[in-house]
């Protein structure tokens, strides 16, 4: 169940959004640690840190293989570099491709990000500050900078690092007395959870968390055809991909496309054409070739694009965004971020293949504006990419979850009023793009090329009632506007009914005058009983009977003259609506079963005259619904107390 005090933190978090936290100017504290206030207290007490969220402790291994007494972890020792090595630096000569050796750990899509940032120094030091050592001021506190889900996060931690006969066990640099990667990868497994929790990724997993940019996978095998003009601009916009820039070389009169790969752990090069010492290379001027090969580090080499399109599987390209460029000569996307919740019950609809559930989803609608400025094609359409993440799955693999299933739909928006489109809608309209697959990585993304129009993003998990918080992130190449799609809070509750004793009938004043006793009115306990042994005649109603507190709020909607009691004229005007619900609860039990499910629940809600937004869905589920499911009794205070919210707000 997710509790009404998650949504009051998710809508405190979009406050501080808006006034610019967790922007790379205002980078968010994770654990609310402080960086500069802790070392400063660490100075002055000239005590070195030792941080309490992340402690030195078997836990913050892992929890599986690396779990507490698991051989892999038995006679480690967490050290301090300056009790490793007399001279512990932490980054000497400049950050680069060489400071990062794998240990023991299945990060190595970490450590192929990590190399790749070292090519760009700005991005780099947008990760790992400026200004840390192990001499000036040195505490024993460190601290790096990550993008997660849509805001830049600042992460402390001391430098006590896990060793093994006395060798650090994970990242660790060539020279020995190099720290930044080792203790760049020990705050991301803070950040995590533990080190376990960094075992098996994509390398754009990382190319994001160091950037904020979005990333694109694309299977060589069926890659598009447009794809060398996919890398070119992607060049242009300054993105990071997973080899190096083309070039083409004169070779016979023939233009040649190259393409420099690095291996980030050296030693193993491709041998055909145009690798280091290929034959190929004797025909090509020598200064061009000198200039080809300057730089070149072990595990480098250059191959033709024909054969890097054949020998490797898939090319990650992940698109800086423009919170991250600075350059004013690139060219990058426009970028909307939305943050959504999937929750069981009330927006975890799942796929298109769940037609009755599939609706209440998120949804999203993007107009797109500006045809593509691309003169060398001839179709008028817009090009954008979408984006859909799933949030802090990772930190669940100690409690045995992992990744869900996820993925997108788009449907043409033509004619609809900016409201949360229902089911009818999907029954009659096929989807007009959607994301390649339904996959349990953290991000999808998909890159697509639609007509000038408006268009509603689903974004779902594969399975209905999976829970988890989203980003969804829209990049467009020219200027578009998007919006959530989410109904107004408005109640049409009709004019109140004008009625006197004179309209009520005998059968009713009878029954009332036996119900309600000598001083013929009805209180609190007197209506839990009435109601409670109404409904039980009704075998077809599930219901576990009123509670005290839903007669109270029954009384309070009704109770005119302030006696907390409920007068003959009162009680009739009670019981009309609580037989108009009635009508509206057997409409909408599609099986009969006695019970709503959730999302009929939403559609009754509406039908009974209250618009609610996703929100406040989600508190009615969380308030009213158990395993999903709502019985009479929990439907007619709902509508109640939805009743007496209005009235009350209303005056």
């Amino acid at each position: 169940m997710y509790p009404a005090g998650g949504i009051s933190a998710s809508i405190h978090a979009n406050r501080l959004r808006a006034e610019g936290m967790g922007s790379k100017d205002q980078a968010v504290h994770f654990n609310n640690q402080d960086y500069e206030a802790l070392k400063q207290e660490c100075v002055e007490s000239g005590s070195l840190f030792e941080d309490p969220c992340f402690p030195a402790e078997p836990p913050s291994l892992g929890f599986k293989e690396l779990a507490p007494y698991s051989s892999k972890t038995r006679d480690v020792e967490w050290m301090r570099p300056t009790e490793l090595t007399d001279d512990p630096q932490f980054i000497v000569g400049g950050a680069t491709r060489t400071d990062i050796c794998q240990g023991a750990l299945g990060d190595c899509w970490l450590l192929a990000a990590i190399g790749s940032l070292t090519l760009n120094e700005r991005l780099l030091h947008r990760v790992v500050p400026h200004g840390q050592s192990f001499q000036d001021d040195y505490a024993g506190i460190f601290h790096f900078q990550f993008w997660q889900f849509g805001e830049w996060v600042d992460v402390v931690i001391d430098d006590r690092l896990p060793v093994k006969d006395g060798e650090l066990m994970f990242v660790h640099s060539a020279e020995g007395n190099e720290f930044w990667s080792a203790l760049l990868e020990k705050a991301y497994a803070k950040l995590n959870g533990s080190y376990e929790a960094l075992s098996g990724g994509s390398t754009t997993e990382g190319f994001e968390d160091f950037t904020g940019g979005v990333s694109e996978m694309y299977e060589l095998r069926k890659a598009p055809r447009n794809l060398y003009r996919i890398i070119s601009k992607a060049l242009e916009r300054g993105s990071l991909l997973g080899c190096s820039i083309d070039v083409g070389v004169d070779y016979h009169g023939d233009m040649v496309r190259l393409i420099r790969i690095r291996n980030p752990w050296g030693q193993v090069e491709w041998t055909g054409a145009w690798s280091d010492n290929a034959p190929e290379w004797d025909d090509i001027d020598p200064s061009e070739r000198e200039d080809l090969h300057l730089q070149m580090e072990d595990g480098e080499f250059w191959m033709s694009f024909s054969d890097f399109m054949r020998q490797f599987s898939r090319l990650e390209i992940c698109n800086l965004t423009p919170d991250v460029l600075s350059e004013d000569s690139l060219s990058h996307w426009n970028t909307i971020k939305f943050y959504g919740t999937w929750r069981r019950g009330s927006t975890a609809g799942g796929c298109r293949n769940h037609p009755n559930t599939f609706w209440i989803n998120p949804q999203y609608k993007i107009t797109l504006l500006e045809e593509d400025d691309d003169p060398e094609d001839d179709e008028v359409a817009c090009s954008f990419l979408v984006a859909l993440m799933q949030k802090d799955r990772r930190r669940y693999r100690r409690q045995g979850q992992d990744m869900h299933t996820i993925g997108f739909a788009l449907y043409e928006y033509k004619g609809c009023q900016n409201v949360h489109l229902k089911k009818n809608f999907f029954l009659s309209h096929s989807s007009c793009a959607r994301s390649e697959t339904f996959i349990n990585l953290r991000e999808v993304s998909t890159r697509l090329r639609l007509p000038p129009g408006e268009y509603l993003i689903v974004p779902s998990t594969f399975e209905p009632g999976k829970e988890a918080d989203f980003v969804l992130r829209v990049f467009t190449e020219k200027q578009s506007e998007t919006e959530e799609l989410d109904d107004e809070i408005s109640a049409d509750l009709g004019d109140d009914e004008e009625i006197t004793e004179d309209d009520i009938d005998d059968s009713f004043k009878s029954m009332f005058a036996q119900l309600a006793g000598e001083d013929m009115e009805i209180s609190i306990r007197e209506l839990r009983t009435i109601l409670n042994r109404v409904v039980s005649r009704h075998q077809d109603l599930k219901t576990d009977g009123f509670s005290i507190e839903s007669c109270r709020t029954m009384v309070n909607l009704m109770d005119k003259d302030g006696s907390a009691r409920l007068g003959m004229v009162e009680f009739q005007i009670l019981w009309n609506k609580i037989r108009k619900w009635l009508v509206i609860f057997r409409q909408f039990d599609l099986d009969k079963s006695g019970a709503m499910s959730s999302y009929e629940m939403r559609l009754a809600v509406e039908a009974a005259g209250f618009k609610l937004n996703n929100t406040l869905n989600q508190i009615l589920v969380a308030r009213y619904a158990e395993n999903e499911m709502i019985d009479f009794d929990n439907f007619i205070c709902c509508l109640v107390k939805l009743e007496w919210l209005y009235m009350t707000m209303c005056g």
